[in-house]
């Protein structure tokens, strides 16, 4: 597996991770209402919970090529529509402003690591993502090594982007400036994931 499969999976991730979905609306309040050190502890619980579904995709993905590999190429087109309908969506939707978050603030160090770790473990979204992303770049032949290696690259990418969520939202600037250029910061990275999208359906 080269470096540049490794940056790959680092850039599609990131820009997965940076659209705004549940994840990012826990950790905005939170961090808003209880500081950086309950933001760190979301940001932290996201990246176990994003390494949990990325292991289940590459085991569930090595085993099935082994058995009809002619489905890769099904895969393949398929996990580029779904990046493509991602895409549309924050495209569509730029203009929403963001959704409340709902249910209890934790008060907890406890507390608010489940909150974060239930909250990505919920969202079909990201084993769906996973899967799309490693048909489109990893190859069959995986060895272990380099799988360890991917997941930790996971829990590192999805763990480090929030803790920069956990900070700037900690603060009192940040979160006006987003909101007013969301529609823009929005569609740029719809567009760039589209990009990605037509780059796996085309490779």
């Amino acid at each position: 597996m080269t470096l540049a499969a490794f940056a790959s999976i680092a850039f599609i991730h990131l820009l997965a991770a940076i659209s705004p979905g549940p994840s990012f609306v826990v950790i905005t309040r939170t961090a808003a209402a209880e500081g950086l050190g309950a933001g760190l502890l979301l940001a932290l619980a996201f990246g176990v919970g994003a390494t949990v579904w990325a292991g289940a995709a590459l085991l569930g993905l090595a085993a099935l090529f082994q058995v009809m590999p002619v489905l890769l190429t099904a895969m393949k087109l398929a996990g580029a529509a779904f990046l493509l309908f991602v895409a549309f969506m924050m495209w569509r939707h730029a203009p929403d402003p963001l959704p409340e978050a709902s249910g209890t603030v934790p008060r907890t160090g406890w507390a608010t690591f489940r909150l974060g770790l239930f909250t990505q473990l919920s969202n079909p979204k990201v084993p769906v993502f996973f899967g799309a992303v490693f048909v489109g770049v990893l190859p069959a032949d995986i060895s272990g090594g380099e799988i360890a290696l991917v997941l930790a690259l996971v829990l590192l990418v999805e763990g480090l982007w929030y803790v920069v969520v956990a900070r700037l939202f900690s603060l009192p600037g940040p979160r006006a400036v987003y909101m007013r250029a969301k529609t823009w910061i929005d569609r740029v990275l719809g567009g760039a994931l589209a990009l990605v999208g037509a780059r796996i359906a085309l490779s």
